[in-house]
């Protein structure tokens, strides 16, 4: 990946305190990457993985990814949405979210300026966020550059390969 990283898209909604369980639940966690998918907030959205389009974009409340260190960004990702925007996100998570080349933002007032449904634009690098159907913007906080790095590269196990360290997979 390389250039300005800027998403458009639907935005959904959901709440405080997400753990990683709702996000990738224990009944989905040996299932193939493309299964698991199928199971994201299945617990309190069910069906929702269904209605998600590729582009999509995520907005979560306070403490986003809380819980275990599973790879539950993987699966957010592989189910198409471009990006994740919260009010905050839990250390671990916001990692994993690196690892795995998933783009995630911490946004100060992000819950609270959207309504599910409405559009939002991203500027990925900035940390812009815009809300299209209010014509409002808040300003977040852009990823330490060391972590941005990571994401443009297609996340660490692409940047490990790149630089000859690992041998290449093909998937992850």
């Amino acid at each position: 990946m390389s250039g300005q990283m800027k998403f458009k898209g639907r935005v959904w909604i959901v709440g405080d305190n997400i753990n990683t369980d709702l996000i990738l639940p224990n009944q989905a966690f040996y299932l193939t990457h493309e299964e698991q998918t199928q199971y994201v907030f299945h617990a309190n959205r069910p069906g929702w993985a269904q209605q998600v389009q590729k582009g999509d974009i995520l907005i979560g409340g306070h403490n986003f990814g809380m819980g275990s260190s599973r790879a539950a960004a993987r699966s957010l990702k592989n189910l198409g949405l471009a990006c994740l925007i919260t009010e905050s996100l839990n250390g671990l998570f916001l990692r994993n979210c690196v690892n795995f080349a998933f783009p995630a933002l911490e946004c100060p007032g992000v819950h609270a300026a959207f309504t599910e449904g409405e559009e939002a634009e991203v500027e990925f690098e900035t940390a812009r966020v815009r809300n299209l159907a209010r014509g409002t913007a808040l300003q977040g906080k852009p990823l330490p550059s060391q972590l941005m790095a990571l994401v443009q590269a297609g996340g660490v196990y692409q940047l490990l390969e790149q630089e000859g360290l690992i041998a290449p997979k093909n998937n992850f």
